[in-house]
């Protein structure tokens, strides 16, 4: 669960990209889908046209309004008890799409990277929305605010802020524009897509995850790829190795977004539109027909994904971190959106602290082109 709500998220940005030429469908999202003003009228924009698109993946068994989603729906998940899970966001993917149509980039986050929070100090990156949902909440509930729906709405407007505040400052891009979306929503999409293949190197069995797969390549419904991409135990790299898989995921996805006759298919169109419709939040300034536009190559799967390194693992407060090199981030980050001639960077000043250990390589995401399914670990 804690990297595929942005798979979900991803893919209806692909199926977005799809829907030029159908101008009903497009009113009826736009005027349907969930909105923010999160990110704000006076937020630093990209220039010469490119978009920069933060897709956030909620660790939530609730909906929208913050209610427990149906148990039916949380046992399929086999995601546990509402009670499970905050408002972290353990996934994060900036999406970098260039103005002149070539291949886009994409930025895994780690969700565990110790960063600063403003407000809050040093935390992982993905508790920067559930932080300040919290206390604005209290806060409110301080002033006399006594209404459920006022406070999750005030308070998931102020997780939001603070997530887009707390990536940007990290790695030191614009944000266009963001989408968020949850559990429920990946498991829908997948079912709309009526199954994603993917292909494993060996069988695995996670009695935390319900992953039970045999080796070689198989197709997926929701509640099997929510599985596939949620397992790290049992995996080598743990969270670094889920990573990959969530990549692979993605690449098979929009393979068969493209493929199988997705946008000239009545009936699986409207299911991936109530997807959509359903459990997705963007900004509210986010005009879709113009992204459409330019990012249409996305339906092809014209992306390329890059995990964004970790120096090494530790303890903070209790809870293990990744210890990362903020100014490395940025300028690899720079470098992947911009690309210029450059020396090495240089090794990351001091050592693991006392009881830390060093950190595998992140591994490298494979270049979405439609043409064919990646095999994982």
């Amino acid at each position: 669960m804690r990297l595929v709500r942005t798979l979900a998220v991803a893919a209806v940005v692909l199926v977005l990209c799809a829907l030029a030429g159908g101008w009903y469908l497009y009113r009826d999202l736009a005027g349907s889908v969930g909105t923010s003003h999160a990110l704000g009228d006076n937020a630093p924009k990209s220039v010469g046209g490119d978009t920069n698109i933060l897709l956030m993946g909620l660790d939530s068994r609730k909906d929208q309004n913050g209610d427990d989603l149906p148990p039916e729906v949380l046992d399929k998940l086999h995601a546990g008890s509402s009670d499970i899970g905050g408002y972290n966001t353990n996934t994060l993917i900036l999406l970098h799409v260039p103005a002149d149509g070539s291949r886009a980039k994409a930025f895994s986050v780690p969700r565990d990277d110790l960063v600063d929070i403003a407000g809050h100090g040093q935390d992982k990156i993905k508790k920067a929305y559930g932080l300040e949902k919290a206390r604005t909440e209290e806060k409110l509930a301080a002033q006399g605010v006594t209404d459920k729906g006022k406070l999750e709405t005030a308070g998931r407007e102020a997780g939001r802020r603070a997530e887009i505040e707390t990536v940007r400052g990290f790695l030191g891009v614009p944000i266009d524009h963001f989408a968020e979306v949850n559990l429920a929503g990946f498991y829908h999409l997948a079912d709309a897509l009526d199954g994603v293949t993917v292909c494993l190197k060996k069988p695995v069995k996670d009695k935390y995850s319900g992953a039970d797969f045999p080796a070689g390549k198989q197709t997926l419904n929701g509640q099997q790829s929510l599985a596939f991409v949620r397992q790290r135990h049992g995996l080598d790299g743990g969270d670094l190795d889920r990573t990959r898989r969530q990549q692979a995921f993605l690449a098979s996805a929009a393979h068969k977004l493209d493929s199988v006759g997705t946008f000239t298919d009545p009936v699986r169109l409207l299911n991936l539109l109530n997807v959509a419709k359903q459990d997705l939040v963007t900004d509210k300034g986010w005009d879709l027909m113009s992204f459409i536009k330019q990012a249409k190559n996305l339906s092809g799967g014209n992306v390329e994904f890059t995990t964004l390194p970790i120096e090494r693992f530790a303890k903070h407060r209790g809870e293990d971190v990744n210890i990362v090199d903020p100014a490395k981030i940025k300028r690899l980050v720079a470098e992947g959106i911009s690309p210029v001639r450059s020396t090495p960077p240089s090794a990351p000043e001091g050592s693991p602290a006392p009881g830390s250990s060093k950190a595998p390589t992140a591994p490298t995401g494979p270049v979405i082109d439609g043409g064919g399914i990646p095999c994982v670990d």
